[in-house]
């Protein structure tokens, strides 16, 4: 894609990767907006001269008004991403951990089909546009500690495909971002984490190759993505099993 003339709605926007590709987006020379639910980060990114709309991607009513308020202002908006998404332990021994779960699926995987179901009339109507979802390399290679969010991924990932599939021919290409672990929020914690700024210049060259790829693949996600076709699931599985030493009760094998 032409990444210097887009109008990009970038929901979960105000942290983390979707806050790095928002700035990377603008000063490549496109326009955009930033969506999510912190007020604060939306004021400072007003004062900087990026639209900003508040919005809960689990609640359908906020969904449709930040549609609204977007198209309101652009109404050549032609680029959406679906950045919002959360995640954490869980302890399956544990039936605590199911309201975890429950926001995770909420978030990464119903968020997701809610924002693109808002913004795909427009995008038909327009005849061309982008949607970029967000999977993750836990989607294709599993991290035991992170359950249910790596089969939110995975359920993303599949979405994606399906999109993909019925969109074939009505101008609207879809982009699947698939993030290693990113030193953000959700993966700093990870000594191996990749460098949110490494990360963001790396996406971007890959966004603005023609045709944009299926799939928006960094060097650091290779082992994942290929894991299952290279023979090393199973060591690679077995090797971050050893996390799940850090839940109560359990000892390292």
């Amino acid at each position: 894609m032409d990444i210097t003339s887009r109008t990009v709605f970038m929901v979960g926007g105000t942290s983390g990767i979707g806050l790095e590709l928002a700035h990377r987006f603008r000063a490549a020379g496109s326009t955009v907006v930033v969506g999510g639910r912190n007020t604060e980060v939306l004021a400072q990114l007003t004062a900087e001269g990026l639209g900003a709309v508040e919005i809960d991607v689990t609640d359908a009513d906020s969904v449709a008004r930040a549609r609204d308020n977007v198209l309101k202002a652009h109404p050549d908006l032609d680029t959406v991403v679906t950045m919002s998404g959360t995640g954490g332990p869980e302890d399956l021994w544990d039936t605590a951990h199911f309201a975890l779960a429950q926001t995770i699926v909420e978030v990464n995987l119903l968020g997701t089909i809610r924002v693109i179901d808002a913004f795909t009339p427009h995008l038909l109507a327009r005849g061309a546009g982008t949607i970029v979802t967000v999977s993750s390399g836990i989607g294709f290679l599993p991290f035991p500690l992170m359950p249910t969010y790596g089969a939110s991924k995975a359920a993303v990932h599949a979405y994606s495909e399906a999109l993909r599939a019925q969109l074939a021919g009505t101008g609207i290409e879809v982009a699947e971002l698939v993030p290693p672990a990113v030193a953000t929020r959700i993966g700093g914690s990870n000594p191996h984490a990749l460098a949110l700024d490494a990360y963001g210049e790396e996406v971007m060259e890959l966004l603005a190759q023609d045709p944009t790829p299926h799939e928006i693949l960094v060097q650091a996600v290779l082992m994942h993505r290929w894991a299952e076709r290279d023979g090393t699931y199973d060591a690679l599985v077995a090797q971050r099993s050893q996390a799940l030493a850090t839940l109560p009760g359990r000892t390292q094998g």
